[in-house]
């Protein structure tokens, strides 16, 4: 895949706030497309097949995997796999939009290796434990055992967070959102 335009990666444990900070930037950045993942866990909520994530079965994602069909792909939880594919990119690419990306830590840490200079990763921190168990725990997906397991895996990629270009710390919605504008505006201005 040639690379045509730039990428914004955002990557943070789960209930760091990095989907509520792309979607805020996607409003903000006209030049900014969504690249919806594949994953293999069933749909959350109110979420939307082809919109949020393209909700597919493990043997379709297999497939996909060994056609060579993705950028990056990783067994995020046992049997539930997630993914980029190269197809999206091409797709937004060909638009003339620059691809923003919501992705777990590992999946971050691959596309900015793939993307290399033609990427920003930015790691989305939560400013301590505590602070993510309560928006896990607000959040109201999760079983208790869940959210637990989310915050051993959060234990875990919280060491990864130096690998990224930048740290962004959401301690402060408001001042994330707007320290991730000129981090993202600094960047396709390059």
């Amino acid at each position: 895949m040639a690379a045509e335009g730039k990428c914004i990666i955002l990557s943070a444990p789960s209930g760091a706030g990095k989907t509520t900070i792309v979607r805020h930037l996607i409003q903000e950045f006209a030049s900014l497309t969504f690249s919806v993942s594949a994953t293999t866990r069933p749909p959350r909520g109110h979420e939307v097949n082809g919109h949020d994530y393209f909700f597919i079965s493990i043997d379709e994602f297999k497939k996909e995997i060994s056609r060579g069909g993705f950028v990056e792909w990783e067994e995020v939880y046992p049997g539930q796999f997630y993914g980029t594919l190269n197809r999206e990119i091409e797709h937004i690419w060909a638009k003339g939009k620059n691809v923003i990306f919501d992705v777990d830590v590992v999946g971050g840490l691959r596309l900015k290796e793939y993307f290399g200079d033609k990427a920003l990763s930015v790691f989305v921190s939560p400013p301590n434990e505590q602070a993510l168990r309560q928006r896990l725990e607000r959040r109201g997906t999760d079983s208790p055992e869940k959210i637990e397991m989310r915050l051993k895996k959060a234990a875990k990629e919280m060491k990864y967070a130096d690998s990224f270009d930048t740290v962004l710390i959401n301690s402060d919605l408001s001042s994330a959102l707007t320290h991730a504008e000129t981090l993202v505006r600094d960047f396709l201005q390059k």
